[in-house]
């Protein structure tokens, strides 16, 4: 998994059984690799609305071969650094990079030709996870509350689950439920807004576990107008990225923050992701949750996991270290187990999430050619 934070590629190999809640599975290993040097930046450069780029042509730039080289080598690495040979792995579920999605126009685009990553690697490869439930008219994304609902729905308590990468999005479990039953979708911004302002004013990545904006003050005149968003008032199912919260968003932040420290600034976008959260659960979420448990590098920033808490007092707020799990590599086991499902032949999509006619059989498989 690369998600729409950009910083870094993460890997999962996962053991795998059974199907929907009867799904049991063991994490043998799990890796972070960074974005060889000018990737990142070439990526974030085409994903930028305003530098124009010509998404005719996305699939034939040459970052769409080259990211598939990138992941394979990546797999294969972490592979042998936890001991097993490509030759072991069954499947390989990959979302590739997204760099742009508009679903209202029919339009996801996710770079990594899986053909190129299947013939690499010698080993079938399933990805292009959106495209079935857009063409169903859904919203394509998120994608994470189908391995949400078969891992942790749980009998009698109402849970919610939270993945801070780029984008924030949230998962509602009712108790017992169905694959109807489960709501979910993108609040908004998490990371995103946040790393590009630590990369203006501190000249690095992130700010790191938001300790930066732990010394600053919010400033809640500007959150009443970053909530003003059209986005915000959206009724589910939505989505969002890049398109809504990218550069020009930033330009717009760094406007209405122009006379405060940096401290505060960043103190400011942490506190827009803790707000549009809570704001969209008290909104969009039925029933009375009373458990949320939190995954994606945005868990690290205190600043943010802080106001979470102190805006949502009646909820039990736990890193998704909780359940067992490695918070910072959920989305790659999802995309083991979706993968896993889709070889299966069993269909993903959840029209109650994402809106869409039926639910879509996620994922193409791409199976690599045979020699002798």
């Amino acid at each position: 998994m690369s998600g729409t934070s950009l910083d870094g590629i993460d890997v999962a190999i996962v053991r795998i059984s059974g199907s929907g809640r009867e799904i049991a599975l063991t994490v043998e290993a799990v890796d972070e690799r960074p974005w060889p040097a000018g990737i990142r930046e070439e990526l974030l450069t085409i994903a930028d609305p305003s530098n124009g780029f010509d998404l005719s042509q996305a699939y034939s730039c040459p970052l769409h071969p080259r990211l598939a080289s990138i992941y394979a080598e990546v797999i294969s690495d972490v592979a042998q650094g936890a001991g097993f040979d490509v030759s072991e792995l069954d499947a390989v579920g990959n979302h590739g990079q997204t760099i742009f999605h508009d679903p209202d126009a029919a339009t996801t685009i996710q770079l990594g030709d899986p053909v190129r990553m299947a013939e690499l690697l010698g080993v079938t490869v399933v990805a292009d996870f959106r495209q079935a439930d857009v063409a169903l008219g859904g919203q394509g994304a998120p994608l994470v509350p189908y391995m949400d609902w078969a891992l942790f729905t749980h009998d009698t308590d109402h849970r919610l689950l939270l993945n801070l990468g780029g984008i924030a999005n949230v998962t509602s479990l009712p108790p017992n439920a169905t694959p109807s039953d489960v709501t979910a979708f993108d609040t908004g911004p998490a990371n995103m807004i946040v790393d590009a302002l630590a990369t203006r004013l501190l000249g690095r990545a992130r700010d790191e576990n938001g300790l930066v904006a732990l010394r600053g003050q919010a400033c809640e005149s500007v959150l009443d107008e970053l909530m003003m968003h059209d986005y915000f008032q959206q009724v589910p199912p939505k989505s969002t990225g890049r398109e809504l919260f990218g550069t020009e968003m930033v330009d717009r932040f760094m406007a209405l923050t122009s006379k405060l420290s940096s401290e505060d600034i960043l103190a400011t976008a942490a506190a827009w992701t803790a707000r549009s959260i809570a704001q969209a659960v008290q909104e969009f979420v039925a029933g009375t949750p009373t458990l949320m448990w939190v995954s994606g590098g945005g868990v690290h920033n205190q600043a943010i996991m802080r106001g979470l808490r102190e805006r949502m007092p009646g909820l039990n707020i736990e890193s998704f270290a909780a359940t067992g799990f490695d918070p910072d590599a959920k989305e790659a086991v999802c995309f083991a187990v979706l993968a896993h499902e889709a070889l299966n032949g069993i269909p993903t999509g959840l029209p109650s999430v994402t809106g869409a006619r039926s639910r879509a059989f996620s994922g193409k498989i791409c199976i690599p050619g045979r020699t002798g």
